[in-house]
């Protein structure tokens, strides 16, 4: 959940396997992610929690909260958090956004989501 752009992906926890979708203003994501969840099967969301280098809460790491409570209210749906360190700067380093028409940001969320995916069940934490 950027300031500016949110990145979408989508995985299937069957195959355990991400996929990046698109790039969208930060102000579309709430609404764009309901126009997804009627297209596809989704049985629930992850949000990205940005922490800073020690996993300290930081001002992002705020605003993401307060986002991932007006998008709970608006969206009937399980949320999930996720570390997201580092995974921007590790969509840049491998050169992905070269590579995808989706952006950056998409690419980054297939990162979160890919390590979602590859955590226990049991260890997954819910919003």
């Amino acid at each position: 959940m950027g300031e500016a752009k949110t990145g979408i992906a989508r995985g299937s926890s069957a195959a355990r396997l991400a996929q990046p979708l698109k790039s969208v203003a930060a102000t579309d994501a709430i609404e764009e992610l309901s126009t997804l969840a009627g297209q596809y099967k989704v049985s629930g969301l992850v949000v990205g929690l940005p922490r800073g280098l020690e996993a300290q809460e930081t001002d992002q790491t705020k605003r993401v909260r307060a986002w991932t409570s007006q998008a709970k209210s608006q969206l009937n749906l399980p949320f999930y958090w996720q570390d997201e360190a580092l995974t921007s700067q590790k969509a840049e380093s491998l050169k992905l956004k070269a590579q995808s028409r989706v952006g950056l940001d998409a690419v980054a969320a297939a990162l979160i989501l890919q390590d979602f995916l590859d955590t226990p069940e049991s260890q997954r934490v819910r919003c």
